[in-house]
């Protein structure tokens, strides 16, 4: 009798998710090019998957958003398919730090159509987060996929700004499995766990955490809702 592996291989899982890809989230012109551009600026390739991409975009249409703050721009790849979900009126601010990076975003922002619905903010996160606290800026979706060191600061703002029914992902909470290192003196490692505790130990919010396998290897994400 044959069993199949406990643990996947990295390539059949990267094959599965290739396959799953395709096949539900298929690639157009304005996220291949997203990506295609990105890797000729030479920015680093750790966007989201296209199925995570598939999955932001979906659980934005769920919750019915319509005011969008993603913390980490990368390329604008996982700014296309959130800000794909947002009602005509919709708005998204993408805060990121490089200003090369924020250049190649509004590139591929703009060839998707949706430089109307996006603002590309430059500037280090936790300097341009009390800015939209100050005015006076609430959310229904928060997305978190900056540097990992400051996440638990990302969540404190993130809070800050939202409202019951909102809704958190914060990405790449595993670590490869690093997280389960208590004694870890990584700063995305550190950064991971107190983030994973905010989101255990605070009132307002319910959480979870979902381990993933395929293109991006031994990864996954944290989800949480803004209960009160």
């Amino acid at each position: 009798m044959t069993t199949q592996p406990a643990h996947p291989e990295p390539e059949s899982a990267a094959a599965v998710d290739a396959y799953l890809a395709d096949l539900l989230a298929p690639a157009d012109e304005a996220l291949a090019g997203a990506l295609a551009d990105s890797e000729a600026a030479g920015l680093p390739g750790i966007n989201v998957s296209a199925t995570n991409g598939k999955l932001l975009h979906l659980i934005a249409r769920v919750q019915g958003a319509r005011r969008i703050l993603e913390i980490g721009t990368l390329g604008g790849y996982s700014t296309i398919w959130l800000a794909r979900a947002l009602p005509a009126d919709g708005t998204l601010i993408t805060l990121e730090h490089s200003d090369r990076h924020a250049e190649v975003a509004r590139a591929n922002i703009a060839r998707a159509g949706l430089d109307k619905v996006v603002e590309v903010r430059v500037g280090a996160a936790l300097d341009s987060l009390p800015g939209l606290a100050s005015e006076g800026r609430d959310f229904d979706l928060v997305f978190i996929d900056a540097d990992k060191v400051n996440n638990p600061h990302y969540l404190e703002w993130a809070l800050r700004m939202t409202h019951p029914g909102s809704v958190i992902v914060v990405d790449n909470v595993v670590r490869g499995g690093r997280v389960t290192n208590a004694g870890s003196t990584e700063g995305d490692v550190v950064g991971t766990r107190a983030a994973l505790q905010f989101l255990a130990d605070h009132p307002r919010l319910e959480a979870t955490a979902i381990q993933t396998v395929g293109a991006k290897g031994h990864d996954g994400f944290a989800l949480a809702y803004v209960s009160s």
